[in-house]
């Protein structure tokens, strides 16, 4: 079979199959989750599924920022995801590039001991973390995530990894021209490395914005919750709230949605550039 003088084989038509099934089977979820939002609570789970509700409830849409303080609760999320994600940008980028183009002793030893601490589940240590910030006085404060979230291993390992692949010479020629480690890392270092910082842009806003956990056992002043603990307060004794906690979570994807478009065209670059060297 040939197409505009391309030649189809089974293989690439089986290869498409494939892969247009899997997206289809990513992407059903949300297209659920999308549904369900204009629906009554009692019809979300009726089955067989009416994709397209046949009486939307746009009203949903509206009632989820008069049930909960949703707008408050997507501020305060905003605002420790913007945080947490410049503070480990600066962070990870200031310390892999120490790791990759500096000399001093033990440097490998420290990097994998540092490194090592990814292995380590966070629940390991949640509870000596707790005790820290209460003896600190940090509990019920933004400023007890920020803290713990600003430094990243996955972080500085990434960027590490992509400040490998630049040529050393480049450092070397800047010193020779009079510039100090910090004007390196700032007018050179930096603005090579947008595919890796897009990348670490990505996996940090995600997983910030979607944290849950962390703002549950840290945040009890409902001025300070994030919108991830909001969803929940949908759920009462008795019965949930089905078609106001999807509407608010199709609102509170969107900003994902939009950070990962955004930086999409650096992301695969970044993934692929971080493996060349090590």
């Amino acid at each position: 079979m040939r197409i505009a003088g391309r030649k189809i084989t089974l293989k690439t038509v089986l290869l498409y199959a494939i892969v247009i099934t899997v997206t289809l089977v990513m992407l059903m979820p949300f297209a659920w989750m999308l549904s369900a939002s204009l629906k009554l609570s009692r019809d979300v789970f009726a089955f067989p599924i009416e994709w397209i509700p046949s009486e939307p409830q746009w009203q949903n849409y509206v009632d989820i920022w008069t049930k909960i303080p949703l707008a408050l609760f997507i501020y305060n999320t905003s605002k420790l995801t913007i945080i947490v994600t410049l503070l480990q940008l600066l962070t990870s980028s200031f310390a892999a590039y120490a790791f990759a183009k500096l000399n001093f002793p033990y440097k490998n030893t420290l990097f994998l001991g540092y490194i090592a601490t990814i292995a380590m589940p966070w629940q390991v240590y949640m509870v000596p973390q707790f005790l820290l910030m209460r003896e600190f006085g940090l509990n019920n404060t933004h400023l007890a995530l920020i803290c713990l979230q600003a430094f990243t291993a996955f972080g500085v390992f990434l960027m590490r990894q992509f400040y490998m692949s630049i040529p050393t010479e480049l450092c070397e020629a800047a010193r020779i021209d009079g510039m100090n480690e910090y004007q390196i890392w700032a007018r050179i270092m930096l603005p090579l490395s947008k595919p890796a910082l897009s990348t670490l842009t990505i996996f940090t806003f995600v997983s910030t914005w979607n944290d849950f956990l962390g703002p549950m056992i840290y945040l009890t002043k409902t001025e300070l919750k994030t919108v991830q603990i909001g969803l929940r307060m949908f759920i009462s004794q008795y019965s949930a709230e089905y078609g106001l906690i999807m509407a608010a979570s199709v609102v509170a994807l969107i900003p994902v949605l939009v950070v990962f478009l955004s930086l999409q065209r650096f992301f695969v670059e970044g993934i692929a550039s971080t493996g060349l060297k090590g």
